[in-house]
């Protein structure tokens, strides 16, 4: 399955950055994201 990363801005929680990528990678930018504090959006990605 894939899935759309989103960074988000902190002040306003717009979304700066765009990926999309498979579980293993969302655990990798997850587990970076809280160490760092920075805020991620995720949702599956429609797969056509």
């Amino acid at each position: 399955m894939r899935f759309e990363i989103l960074r988000l801005d902190d002040a306003e929680g717009v979304a700066t950055d765009r990926l999309i990528a498979d579980a293993d990678t969302v655990r990798e930018y997850v587990r970076e994201a809280a160490l760092t504090g920075e805020r991620l959006y995720i949702r599956p990605c429609k797969t056509v």
